[in-house]
């Protein structure tokens, strides 16, 4: 089942990144019946929940630093991080139990690119700002803009990962920021409803000369 969906993604797993999906796979289990890590327990729904949901936004990653704000037990951050091991991930979330279970998890899977950050989003400070920042059901379009503002350039790509479209989250972009793309996603083996907002800073207004008699 895991081949078939990133297959259905257009995702060409090697075996390295087989092996990790399926470790990390383990690893969610087992920490989960001791932590409630996440709601899902069984193995097929955290593949199709969490993992092929996760690669469904592949495609969109911009650049070489990209942030995962309130990751959770680590989606969309560790299985993305598998796939694209030339780029650096940091994975940020405000629950320590949760944070503890992802460095667990990128050092048992080797993932080197993976760094985790224990702070809530408006709290973390990043020398430079991240070419992608990604957030799954992490807080209301305005409220998610608002925390990761001083974590976005004007070329900062933000994917917003929501469930059902709504006229309302696409009316509730404020000042400043603008909508590239509404797009529709499409996760093998998962019924409910998925799309992406990708979001990027609205571009300053060209400065204009004086005219001058």
């Amino acid at each position: 089942m895991l081949e078939r969906g990133a297959a259905a993604l257009e995702i060409a797993l090697t075996p390295a990144a087989l092996a990790q999906t399926q470790r990390l796979l383990d690893e969610l289990q087992h920490w989960n019946r001791a932590y409630n890590l996440t709601s899902i327990d069984a193995r097929d729904a955290m593949l199709t929940h969490h993992v092929l949901d996760s690669w469904s936004i592949a495609p969109w990653l911009r650049g070489a630093r990209i942030l995962d704000v309130g990751t959770g037990a680590g989606f969309p951050g560790l299985p993305l991080a598998i796939l694209a091991p030339e780029r650096e991930f940091t994975l940020l979330d405000s629950n320590g139990k949760k944070v503890r279970f992802v460095a667990h998890a990128a050092r048992t899977l080797g993932l080197a690119n993976v760094r985790t950050v224990h702070a809530r989003a408006e709290a973390h400070r990043a020398q430079l700002p991240y070419d992608t920042v990604m957030a799954r059901a992490f807080a209301p379009l305005p409220l998610m803009l608002e925390r990761i503002a001083s974590l976005c350039g004007p070329a900062t790509r933000v994917l917003a990962m929501k469930g059902r479209r709504s006229e309302t989250a696409r009316t509730a972009v404020p000042e400043g920021w603008q909508i590239e793309a509404d797009v529709a996603l499409h996760v093998p083996g998962l019924a409910e409803e998925r799309h992406l907002l990708v979001l990027q800073r609205t571009p300053a207004p060209a400065p204009t000369l004086d005219s001058h008699p």
